[in-house]
């Protein structure tokens, strides 16, 4: 009985953790911000799709148009979009 409680515990775990991966990728609120800082930067792209996290305030955004930024905090605190 311990065996199968430790093996439940590591599958919800592990299954929590992915999760919460995925979710992220796709999080309409970081979405919906990435693509008004790319239009407040005035570049073209409509609507971000998906987004990856490289890192805190570092963003991989594509866009419903095919533009791809790499959007992230420059050493001087301003948010800047690199097209890619």
């Amino acid at each position: 009985m311990k065996k199968t409680m430790q093996h439940r515990t590591l599958v919800l775990f592990l299954f929590a953790f992915f999760a919460a991966q995925v979710t992220a990728a796709e999080d309409p609120v970081l979405l919906r911000d990435l693509t008004s800082v790319i239009a407040l930067l005035g570049l073209p792209c409509g609507q971000v799709v998906s987004a990856k996290k490289l890192k805190d305030n570092d963003h991989i955004a594509t866009c419903k148009d095919g533009n791809v930024y790499r959007v992230y905090l420059n050493p001087e605190g301003r948010v800047v979009a690199d097209k890619r």
